[in-house]
């Protein structure tokens, strides 16, 4: 059975913590509420709130001797890209952000492990 995002993501969040004991960086990844179907209403609000469309879906805020934090946009393994997401990713990573677009949980655990140096 393939895995959905959302389990994959959970399955990464569920990981960091485990590893924040040993690394505290760990405490300093979070997701970001910028996709998901909504109401209306509510989404109304989140847009209000300042929530923006292609952002990526999680941030490290721990800057690492390469860049000054990183972002991962999490799909699944027939996810597709969309061109807000491109836009987001090519300005962060102009801005000095690492950008990542990863497909498991597997390939997530990759990317922040290489990019702590752990």
């Amino acid at each position: 059975m393939k895995q959905t995002e959302h389990e994959e993501q959970k399955k990464l969040f569920t990981w960091a913590k485990l590893q924040s004991a040993k690394h505290p960086q760990f405490t300093m990844m979070f997701a970001i509420p910028n996709g998901g179907h909504r109401n209306i209403v509510t989404a109304t609000k989140l847009k209000a709130e300042g929530v923006k469309s292609g952002v990526p879906d999680i941030f490290l805020a721990y800057p690492s001797i390469h860049a000054h934090g990183l972002f991962i946009e999490m799909k699944s393994v027939k996810g597709k890209v969309s061109e807000n997401q491109r836009e987001w990713i090519a300005g962060l990573s102009a801005s000095g952000y690492m950008c990542f677009v990863c497909y498991s949980f597997d390939e997530a655990k990759k990317v922040i492990t290489e990019y702590l140096g752990i």
